[in-house]
């Protein structure tokens, strides 16, 4: 019966520990394919800088920049620039979390 109740208060505590809140949020980019640019849309809680980086399939870093992140709803145009055809990973972190999603260009 002990056991059974240190578990379930080690269950509790610990998805206490991890059930913070995310500062960034509903990353999203459209369209997606493109051909020349896009939109990346998220939202943050914070006001904060916000690294955005694209890394090729081998993980490689093509392209970053730092951005600042207002609260609520951001957005920001991304163009492909020398970028060729292809899928690549885009990443947005700030001091708390990071968040990534796929991008195709075409």
């Amino acid at each position: 019966m002990i056991k059974k109740l240190l578990f379930i208060l080690c269950l509790s505590l610990s998805t206490i520990g991890f059930s913070q809140e995310k500062s960034i949020e509903s990353l999203s980019a459209a369209p997606n394919p493109f051909t020349n640019n896009t939109k990346i849309t998220f939202n943050s809680n914070t006001n904060s800088t916000i690294i955005f980086t694209v890394l090729n399939v081998l993980g490689k870093t093509v392209y970053k920049e730092n951005l600042k992140a207002t609260i609520g709803d951001n957005s920001f145009s991304f163009e492909k620039g020398n970028l060729l055809a292809g899928i690549y990973i885009y990443t947005l972190q700030d001091k708390e979390n990071i968040i990534s999603k796929r991008l195709v260009i075409k």
